[in-house]
């Protein structure tokens, strides 16, 4: 169990699941203005792209030339009574329906593949930058909703670039040509079809704005929902050993029927808007079809004009009515792309150190010599040589981003010197700050204040990867993925392939994995599975153990990596991890004395402070505290205080 007495949050239940940066409902929010900020991704395919929109644009404006054909048929040579001009007629007709086909279909294919290079592009950036994210902010954020943006809004975005945003623009257009055409026809006729644009103006704002909103919602709930259905999976063996499945299933259905009621909302929604849309041209149309039949009824319009008129206010008629289903697209689109930046815009941590030996300029030129596995020497330090080297915390303070104000730091004035090639046990009750404290040493925090340092370098003035080269961890909670044994060990270890094998089978027989690895169907090429949950949690914790390893690192961070073995196994592993710790720096977590008894020296951390340090047989004849904690008196008295 992490072992902090700042709690990160937990994942919210189905029945209040939230995102954790949703944005205040009075926020002024521009469609437009989020929209553009993917031009970035759209940049490089930007050639194909507009050719696309071009090649739409023409084929819309074929469409309206076929009207002017029907007029010059009607008042041509079907009033003259000319077969041979209606055959030449039908012809134009012909070849003009076959070019707007053929463009359309050529428009289809110039955006199909870029826009595929364009969510892929979109995908990869977001993974590298979750990757690149604190450990603090994955905290913050359940995972569902991550996956959510990495899937489904980036899916709708794809679908915004290819249909939409194309059509928006191919729509405009053919509006406004058309309604050129119609007023050169017929001006008075094409005021009258011209007279419901202003209220549809207004009908389509108040309409954006309100389905922007339902927009947001749903697709925050559907992030919600992926989060329950990802923990109700890896969380099975929970749900099914207390037989919560049915209240897991109440909850769940809460969480569709909450989303079923937004997306009804937004179905709503788009048929009012849809049915003004629809409604005000056709009246316009009926209005303009029995003024213009007046009109030719009295001889001041020709039949050909009248036809003309109606087929092209018809060919219209798509392009109006899409208008409202469009920008219920692009609202989608719009608030995909701002919790697609959400996550984008979050603050990464920098790789390179913040402190002045960051600076390439403040370097000595030669470089130091590289260290076992490539790792880069340490900067040699100034002091006694008993002080040199080692892994030193100086006045270390931490505190939880998201901790509530006035609560005290996790870890403050830690001061502690663990010297090179030592091996020091860290000991302490529950939520002393153990787990935290071994965060700092690979970065997956920052400290507070104060400072850390590995081989007199201050931690902060290496860059994350230089330091994740140097420290290696292994968690009381191990994380195995989806790959083969071997993929799981090795992925700690940088080298070249011919010395693999052996490495890899050095760590596991630290570890005590390789009788129960070579039993695997397939050995060392065995798929674990899922999180490795097809393995006990005695395996996956030995494995993990081998990944620690395997690197030969510097520094080796163990965070009570033997909790889950008997008590056969854990005496082997630690025969065979003496060995280990004989060459290296380690800082061991521990909460038994045979784990403690690896160690040369202990220290004591007691409410967020080291309170003593010492060998394991001084501290239990002068700290009545670790004696407790030693003897299990402590857990006692923390029981009994909870009574």
């Amino acid at each position: 169990m992490a072992d902090t007495a700042q709690t990160t949050p937990e994942h919210p239940t189905p029945a209040d699941a939230t995102t954790p940066t949703r944005p205040p409902a009075d926020a002024q929010r521009s469609a437009v203005r989020s929209l553009l900020r993917l031009w970035p991704f759209v940049r490089p395919v930007r050639v194909r792209f507009f050719m696309a929109a071009v090649v739409a644009v023409v084929a819309s404006c074929i469409g309206l030339v076929i009207p002017l054909v029907l007029k010059w048929l009607v008042d041509g040579p079907v009033t003259a009574r000319d077969p041979g001009g209606v055959w030449l007629g039908g012809g134009y007709l012909l070849v003009l329906g076959l070019a707007e086909a053929g463009l359309f279909g050529l428009r289809r294919w110039l955006v199909a593949r870029p826009l595929a290079s364009v969510e892929a592009a979109m995908r990869e950036a977001l993974y590298r930058r979750l990757q690149r994210l604190p450990v603090a902010f994955h905290d913050r954020w359940p995972s569902g909703q991550l996956l959510s943006r990495a899937t489904t809004d980036l899916s709708l975005l794809r679908l915004f670039l290819a249909f939409p945003l194309i059509f928006l623009l191919v729509n405009g257009t053919t509006i406004v040509v058309g309604c050129v055409i119609l007023l050169v026809q017929r001006w008075s006729l094409g005021l009258v079809l011209l007279a419901p644009v202003l209220p549809l103006m207004v009908l389509c704002s108040v309409f954006e704005a309100k389905y922007a909103l339902a927009a947001r919602r749903t697709q925050d709930q559907l992030g919600d929902l992926a989060t329950v259905v990802e923990e109700s999976v890896l969380g099975i063996r929970i749900i099914k050993g207390f037989g919560r499945h049915r209240s897991q299933a109440r909850a769940f259905r809460d969480l569709t029927r909450r989303v079923r009621t937004t997306e009804l909302h937004k179905a709503r929604l788009l048929a009012w808007i849809w049915g003004f849309i629809t409604t005000l041209p056709e009246i316009a149309i009926g209005t303009a079809l029995v003024l213009g039949t007046l009109q030719v009824a009295d001889g001041a319009l020709s039949a050909g004009t009248l036809v003309a008129f109606l087929s092209t206010a018809l060919a219209l008629r798509w392009p109006v009515d899409s208008i409202g289903f469009l920008l219920a697209l692009s609202n989608e689109a719009a608030t995909a792309t701002d919790r697609y930046f959400e996550v984008m815009d979050e603050e990464t941590v920098p790789e390179e150190g913040t402190g002045r030996a960051a600076d390439p300029e403040a370097e000595p030129k030669a470089g130091p010599k590289a260290g076992p596995q490539g790792a880069p020497a340490a900067a040699p330090v100034s002091g006694p040589p008993g002080e040199r080297g080692g892994l030193r915390f100086e006045g270390v303070e931490f505190r939880y981003p998201d901790a509530p104000a006035g609560v005290p730091p996790t870890l403050r004035g830690i001061d502690l010197h663990i010297r090179s090639g030592e091996t020091m046990a860290l000991v302490g009750a529950t939520g002393s700050g153990k787990t935290t404290l071994t965060a700092l040493v690979p970065r997956l925090y920052d400290p507070t204040a104060g400072r850390i340092t590995l081989d007199g370098r201050d931690l902060a003035t290496l860059r994350r990867d230089e330091a994740r080269a140097l420290v290696a961890m292994a968690f009381e909670e191990p994380t195995l993925f989806s790959a083969t044994v071997a993929d799981n060990v090795l992925m700690a270890r940088s080298g070249s392939d011919d010395t693999q094998e052996t490495e890899l089978l050095r760590a596991l027989g630290v570890a005590q994995a390789e009788g129960f690895v070579r039993a695997l169907p397939e050995g060392t090429a065995t798929q674990v599975g899922e999180q490795g949950l097809s393995l006990s949690g005695g395996q996956r914790q030995r494995l993990a153990l081998a990944r620690a390893v395997v690197g030969r690192p510097r520094f080796l961070i163990l965070d009570d990596p033997l909790s889950a073995l008997d008590v056969h196994t854990e005496a082997l592993v630690e025969a065979a991890l003496r060995q280990v710790l004989a060459t290296t720096t380690a800082l061991v977590v521990a909460h038994r004395p045979s784990t403690v008894l690896l160690a040369d020296r202990v220290a004591l951390l007691s409410g967020g402070r080291i309170t003593a340090v010492g060998t394991h047989h001084e501290l239990l004849r002068d700290n009545a505290e670790y004696a407790a904690l030693m003897s299990g008196d402590a857990g006692r008295r923390e029981r009994e205080e909870a009574r």
